[in-house]
C-alpha cells in the first residue's frame, strides 16, 4: 500500500509563522525605502526652488517678494499674488503663469484656471494630506523663509514682503521692525551657503470638523495654528525670542485651535498678505516642527501668525524638514538643532558665525 504524504497541522502553523516573520522584517524596510524615495524627491523640489529664484534674481535682482502688496493691482482685503506665482516660469509654468488675469479681484480666488492646478514642485510627496475638506484650491508644501524671531529683528529672511505694516495697519517704515523689502544677494551678508531661502509645511485641515477642539497633543497638532501665549515683542531682543519659542510648546493642553486661521494652511498656492505668515512663509523661532502659535501682543486681524510669532517648518519626514540655502543646495535640518543656529538660519545679516556643523 502505498501512503500518501502531507503537512501536518504543526508544520503548517510553523510555515506561517515563519511567513508572517519575515513580513514583519521586511515590511518596516519597504517603508523606509518608500519615505527615502519620497524624501529625496521633496529634496528635487526644493533644489528647483532654489534653482528657480537664481533665474529670478538674474532676470530681475532681487529674490521673489513674499507678496507684492501693496504695488499689486490686486489689493481686495489686502490678500495679494505670492512668490509662488512670481516664480512660475522659472519652474517652466508659463502656460499656468499666461492663464492668470492679474486685474482680477476678491482675493484672487476667481482664478480658478491656476488656483484649480496642483502644481507638482510645489507639493512634498510625504504629504499624506489629499483634497481637503472644503477647498478645491491646489495646496502647496514649500513656504518662504520669512526670517528669524521678530524680537530680534522683523523681516530678516530672504522671501520677505515689499512693506512694513504698522500695528495699527497703517503702512509705513517702522512697525516690526523694519527691514522689509527687495532683498539682492547683496543684502544676504551672512553669505547664500548660511541662510535659508526656503523650506517645507504640513498643508493644513481646511474646514474639516473637529479643528476648533483641536489640543497640543492632537496627532495632527503640527497642521494648525494655535493662540500664542507670550507677548514678547520686537525689540526684546534673543531673551524674547527664547520666552516666544518656548511657551509656543508649553502650551497648556487644554489650549484648543484658531479653527479660522487654521483652515488657511497652504489652502491656495497664489496668495499672500505681508502680515500673514502661514499661508506661503515659515520662520525661524522654534525648532522645525514644533507648534505654530500667533504672538498673543498682535493686533486681531493677524490671525495667521504675524511678524513677531512662530510659524515653524515641519514635515513628515523622520527627524527634521528639508531647508534650501540661498545659493540653491539643500539641507536636511534636524529636529534637535540649536536655537541659535536656527535663528542664524533664518536670518540673512544677523552678523551670526554659523557653521556647516552646527546643522
Amino acid at each position: 500500500m502505498r501512503r500518501s504524504r502531507g503537512f501536518t497541522l504543526i508544520e503548517l502553523l510553523v510555515v506561517i509563522a515563519i511567513i508572517a516573520v519575515l513580513i514583519a522584517l521586511l515590511l518596516p524596510a519597504v517603508q523606509s525605502a518608500r519615505e527615502a524615495a519620497r524624501r529625496a524627491q521633496c529634496v528635487n523640489n526644493l533644489k528647483q526652488l532654489g534653482l528657480a529664484a537664481q533665474n529670478y534674481i538674474s532676470t530681475y535682482d532681487v529674490m521673489p517678494m513674499q507678496c507684492n502688496y501693496p504695488t499689486s493691482e490686486i489689493q481686495d482685503s489686502g490678500f495679494s499674488w505670492a512668490w509662488t506665482v512670481a516664480i512660475l516660469p522659472q519652474i517652466e509654468q508659463n502656460a499656468l503663469f499666461d492663464s492668470m488675469n492679474f486685474m482680477q479681484g476678491n482675493y484672487g480666488l476667481q482664478i480658478t484656471t491656476a488656483g484649480y492646478t496642483q502644481v507638482a514642485a510645489l507639493l512634498c510627496p510625504s504629504e499624506s494630506i489629499g483634497q481637503r475638506p472644503g477647498y478645491p484650491w491646489a495646496t502647496c508644501s514649500y513656504v518662504g523663509n520669512y526670517g528669524g524671531p521678530g524680537q530680534i529683528q522683523a523681516y530678516s529672511g530672504t522671501i520677505v514682503p515689499p512693506k512694513d505694516l504698522k500695528l495699527n495697519g497703517g503702512i509705513g517704515t517702522n512697525g516690526w521692525g523694519g527691514g522689509s523689502g527687495m532683498v539682492r544677494i547683496s543684502s544676504i551678508t551672512d553669505g547664500t551657503s548660511n541662510t535659508a531661502a526656503f523650506s517645507e509645511h504640513l498643508i493644513g485641515l481646511g474646514i474639516a470638523p473637529g479643528v476648533a477642539a483641536m489640543t497640543p497633543g492632537h496627532k495632527d497638532a503640527k497642521r494648525v495654528i494655535f493662540p500664542g501665549t507670550d507677548s514678547s515683542g520686537v525689540g526684546t531682543g534673543a531673551d524674547g525670542a527664547l520666552r516666544m519659542a518656548q511657551a509656543c510648546q508649553a502650551l497648556p493642553m487644554t489650549t484648543t485651535a484658531n479653527a479660522t486661521a487654521s483652515a488657511y494652511l497652504g489652502f491656495n498656492w497664489l496668495l499672500g498678505y505681508p502680515t500673514h505668515v502661514c499661508l506661503v512663509n515659515y520662520m525661524h523661532v522654534a525648532r522645525p516642527n514644533s507648534l505654530q502659535c500667533g504672538n498673543a501682543g498682535d493686533i486681531p486681524y493677524v490671525q495667521f501668525v504675524g511678524p513677531t510669532g512662530s510659524a515653524a517648518a515641519s514635515s513628515n519626514h523622520a527627524g527634521g524638514v528639508n531647508v534650501a540655502l540661498a545659493d540653491g543646495s539643500v539641507r536636511f535640518i534636524k529636529d534637535s538643532i540649536s536655537l541659535p543656529a536656527w535663528w542664524a538660519l533664518g536670518s540673512r545679516n544677523g552678523g551670526e558665525v554659523l557653521s556647516a556643523d552646527s546643522y
